[in-house]
């Protein structure tokens, strides 16, 4: 079975249907990038897959012993949360929060974990820095530690270089591809940079209230949304 399926689901809000007609799999070691205009169903999707919300329609099922709770996710940051008062070490080691479970204190191979993802994502030297001072690249590759901290199969991304200037953006772009080659772990970004997601993804799922497209980067872009949008057209 797939890592996740999703099977002929939908969403709604209050009756009213946002996305639908969601068919597809992803497998272990993939890397989908979900594209689509703002409004399209992406942020609902991710509700979805991250079981915060349920589908009007259909099934999302999760295979190999994987659980909602086992998926790294990273968020879009808001103000409140680039403003945070801790170091490095304690935002990544704040990942195993959901493995700690009842637990009262973190154990030492929660605490390696957390030094392995700090070290992977190239932050040795910020460990003890506070969160709040770092530029938002290295906030990023913090967040990002943080989410590895959380799972050895899926990371879920969402927007993952908005804001962030054009060489930092590359080097992140760089950084998860070789996270998503060197380790297995399968990677699902939600982008709006459609170019760059073709580049580095093998997949794409382009939204657009229902599943307009899904399918390797190559068939993306020759299928006829895809020359669209890769070509830069505005989408009518």
């Amino acid at each position: 079975m797939a890592l996740i399926t999703c099977r002929n689901a939908s969403f709604a809000y209050d009756n009213n249907v946002v996305v639908s007609n969601l068919d597809f799999e992803i497998n272990s070691g993939d890397y989908l990038c979900i594209v689509g205009e703002n409004g399209s169903g992406k942020s609902t999707l991710i509700k979805g897959l991250l079981n915060l919300k349920s589908p009007k329609s259909g099934d999302i099922l999760l295979g190999d012993g994987l659980k909602a709770t086992e998926i790294g996710y990273l968020p879009q940051q808001t103000a409140a949360q680039k403003d945070f008062p801790a170091s490095v070490y304690e935002v990544v080691l704040s990942g195993r929060l959901s493995a700690r479970g009842m637990r009262p204190f973190y154990s030492g191979a929660d605490k390696a974990m957390a030094n392995d993802n700090i070290e992977r994502l190239g932050i040795g030297d910020l460990r003890n820095r506070c969160y709040r001072e770092l530029s938002g690249g290295q906030q990023q590759r913090t967040l990002l530690a943080r989410a590895l901290c959380a799972t050895k199969k899926v990371l879920l991304l969402d927007e993952p270089v908005s804001g962030l200037d054009p060489l930092v953006t590359q080097d992140l772009y760089k950084l998860i591809k070789k996270i998503n080659k060197d380790t297995g772990i399968t990677i699902i970004m939600v982008s709006h940079d459609i170019k760059t997601a073709v580049e580095q993804a093998d997949y794409i799922l382009h939204l657009r209230n229902e599943q307009a497209f899904y399918g390797t980067a190559k068939e993306y872009k020759a299928s006829s949304i895809g020359s669209r949008f890769w070509g830069g057209e505005q989408d009518a």
